[in-house]
C-alpha cells in the first residue's frame, strides 16, 4: 500500500487518506481516495496515467492492487459523497485519533438517519466538541452512511464524557433531541445496524 501511495504521488494523485484500527469493528486499515467525481477519476487519460506510470517504474498499478488482494482476508469498497479533499486533510493534518460510526438504516430512513447525525453535530457544536465529518454512500459495500470524528489523542477523545448533565441536555434540546439521554436511542430507531471503530494515525 505504500508502494501504491508513492506511485500516486509521483502523478500527482491526490493523496489517500489512512487510518490504523485499535479497536471496535474488524477491519485493520482504513484508506480514503479523494476521487473528485466517477467522472474524473475513471476519466481515459487520467486512468491510463495510473496504469502506465506504474508499469514505466516496473510497479504496475494492476499488479500492486492484485498483491494487495493476495495479502488481504477481507476487503471492502464502498463509493461516499462527502467533505471536500482540503477540508480532510486539515482534519488529519491536526489530529492523530479518530472515532468511524458506519450505519445501514432501516427502509425508508435513510433521509431521517442522515438528519439525525447532522443533529449530533449541532449538539457536539453547542457543547464545542469537535464535529463529525459525514459521508453518504453512492455505491459499493452495503453501509448507507458514515461519520469520522477527529481528535488529537485518546485523552481529547475521553474529554467527551467529562460534561456536566444539564450541560448536555440544554445541547441536545437545543439540536432537536427529546432529552440528552435519547440520543442514543433515536439513531437506534433508524438503523438496522451500525459498527464503530477507533482508529489511530499512521505516520
Amino acid at each position: 500500500m505504500k508502494e501504491e501511495r508513492d506511485l500516486l504521488a509521483d502523478i500527482r494523485e491526490p493523496a489517500p487518506f489512512w487510518m490504523r484500527h485499535t479497536q471496535g469493528d474488524q477491519w485493520d486499515l482504513m484508506i480514503l481516495y479523494p476521487m473528485g467525481s466517477f467522472y474524473e477519476y475513471y476519466e481515459p487519460e487520467r486512468t491510463a496515467r495510473r496504469n502506465e506510470y506504474g508499469v514505466w517504474k516496473g510497479l504496475s498499478y494492476e499488479q500492486l492492487q492484485f498483491e494487495a488482494g493476495l495479502l488481504t482476508s477481507f476487503r471492502e469498497e464502498v463509493f461516499v459523497r462527502g467533505p471536500d479533499p482540503e477540508v480532510l486533510e486539515e482534519a488529519f493534518a491536526r489530529n492523530a485519533f479518530y472515532h468511524s460510526e458506519m450505519f445501514v438504516a432501516l427502509p425508508g430512513r435513510r433521509a431521517r438517519l442522515l438528519e439525525e447525525r447532522r443533529m449530533e453535530n449541532r449538539y457536539l457544536r453547542y457543547l464545542g466538541r469537535p464535529e463529525r465529518l459525514i459521508f453518504v454512500r453512492e455505491a459499493g459495500g452495503p453501509w448507507d452512511s458514515f461519520t469520522l470524528g477527529f481528535f488529537r489523542n485518546l485523552q481529547h477523545y475521553a474529554e467527551a464524557h467529562e460534561l456536566r448533565a444539564d450541560e448536555e441536555e440544554m445541547a441536545a434540546r437545543a439540536a432537536g433531541f427529546e432529552s440528552a439521554d435519547r440520543i442514543g436511542s433515536y439513531m437506534r430507531s433508524l438503523i438496522l445496524y451500525h459498527r464503530d471503530t477507533l482508529s489511530v494515525a499512521i505516520r
